[in-house]
């Protein structure tokens, strides 16, 4: 073989194992929770950590994606791939072996750390590997198409995991990716730097990530009241360190994440509208898993199948609303899927103990399918609009960010709302499935509302003309981000 051809096979090699690697980051978002009610019995957690084997995972990951990538650039992407998969495989064996609740989400919490490495690095390399051409936006498509499965293998991979061998192997599984992921990328991955000075921005990434910590940690203890001393004391300090951050972040002259990205209107819309969406998909349909397996009684396999169901949609709605973005611009989508979405979620409140899924939860997933599909296809690239090319990485980086923040931030809120109904339905002498149920209810109302939040935002910020919101785009690349 010669050596161009050679070069050019060992370039898709190398995106199979980039593209492994962001389906393995994505999954392992999901992957746990199948397994969780199992995990919660053998290592005795509350409802209140068992949130926490979640949250630990995306509020890492969320939190400290731009300083990952930042690293990759300046101390090298391969190298940083390859500490990042260490890492990863290290702390998917600790939580996998894990003898208590406290230890599993450490191990989790470490997980997302490294997940934020590899995720950056990985995409970083797609970038320089497939420089230009349509070979690019085929890269690309693919990265795209394998982040938006990640989420559905995630789910079924766990159920299979769980019923045919032990919640464990949800966590010990990702040891095999890595091995593959470490052969492969010493032989098919080459180093690559970015140019310019390598400092990094130590004191705003500590305030970030301290600040998004104890704000989550306030809503999550505000399931003993919002007016207790600990939760306003969490919550305020949430607020102080990241007011810090951003006062940081103006004066410094590499700031971690520059406030130009976010201050422009259409990126901001897009950015809290991600967010959002990460509540939902991360936090309120936790709750979907829970109804499935202790009130309907369905197996971790079965109730693994049973979520893939809006998945399904999303992909064959992807090429419609693809059609739909190129012939009316993104705002009526940002618009109309929200709307959807709440939709859905608001007709999830009426599932029941004795319920079906049949006719209480499949129509409300078809139409949250409708609205996700609506909101993927534009979302990535309205985070880039009018974006300068040399901040293209972070504004990409922060659409992640956010998903996943708001994911970690919407599992707090919604498990308070969850962990009040459960009370007051006992309370009022309601059975426990009948107060399990009620409580799902309930997070499902929070999410119905936030999504018609979401909507107002699209309609205030998401503003302009098709050809002002869509200046450079073409369909192939619309159609290729998922996620």
């Amino acid at each position: 073989m010669s050596t161009a051809l050679r070069s050019h096979a060992l370039r898709w090699w190398a995106l199979a194992i980039l593209a492994m690697t962001e389906l393995v980051v994505v999954l392992d978002t999901t992957i746990v929770t199948i397994a969780l009610p199992e995990a919660q019995l053998e290592l005795g957690l509350t409802d209140g950590q068992r949130q926490w084997v979640v949250t630990a995972y995306a509020l890492a990951f969320g939190a400290l994606l731009l300083l990952g990538g930042r690293i990759a650039d300046y101390r090298g992407r391969k190298r940083t791939f390859m500490v990042g998969m260490i890492g990863f495989g290290a702390a998917s064996a600790w939580g996998g072996l894990a003898q208590s609740g406290v230890e599993l989400i450490i191990a989790r919490g470490v997980q997302g750390a490294f997940a934020a490495l590899l995720a950056l690095a990985a995409l970083a390399m797609v970038t320089v590997i497939f420089s230009t051409g349509k070979e690019r936006n085929l890269a690309f498509a693919i990265f795209g198409i394998v982040a938006g499965t990640g989420a559905a293998i995630g789910l079924l991979l766990g159920g299979v995991l769980t019923e045919f061998a032990s919640w464990r192997w949800c966590l010990l599984v990702n040891v095999a990716f890595v091995i593959i992921g470490m052969i492969g990328g010493a032989r098919v991955l080459t180093e690559s730097k970015a140019d310019g000075n390598d400092r990094y921005d130590v004191w705003g990434t500590i305030t970030v990530t301290l600040g998004l910590g104890s704000l989550v940690y306030g809503f999550t203890l505000a399931e003993h009241g919002w007016g207790s001393p600990d939760t306003i004391l969490f919550l305020a300090l949430g607020v102080i360190l990241l007011t810090v951050f951003v006062l940081i972040q103006r004066r410094i002259a590499q700031p971690l994440l520059p406030l130009r990205v976010i201050t422009h209107g259409v990126r901001a819309g897009s950015f809290l509208i991600q967010a959002v969406v990460g509540a939902v998909m991360i936090g309120s349909m936790l709750y979907l898993t829970f109804y499935f397996q202790l009130v309907l009684g369905m197996t971790p396999l079965l109730s693994g199948v049973a979520n893939v169901a809006m998945t399904v949609v999303i992909f064959l709605l992807t090429p419609a609303t693809t059609a739909l973005l190129n012939r009316f611009g993104p705002r009526p989508l940002m618009i109309g899927g929200p709307l959807f979405c709440a939709a859905g979620l608001f007709y999830l409140m009426g599932i029941t103990p004795d319920g079906s899924y049949w006719t209480q939860v499949l129509p409300a997933l078809i139409l949250l399918g409708i609205g996700l599909a609506g909101l993927f296809v534009p979302l990535q690239n309205l985070a880039l609009t009018g974006v300068a090319p040399e901040d293209a990485g972070v504004a990409s980086a922060t659409v992640n960010s956010t998903f996943h923040i708001g994911g970690s931030i919407g599992l707090a809120v919604f498990t308070v709302l969850y962990a009040g109904t459960v009370t007051n339905s006992l309370a009022a002498g309601a059975d426990q499935m009948t107060a399990f149920t009620d409580g799902y209810s309930a997070a499902f109302l929070g999410s119905g509302i936030a999504m018609v939040i979401a909507a107002v935002l699209a309609i205030v910020l998401i503003r302009g003309t098709k050809d002002e919101l869509m200046p450079q785009w073409e369909a192939e690349d619309a159609a290729s981000y998922t996620h």
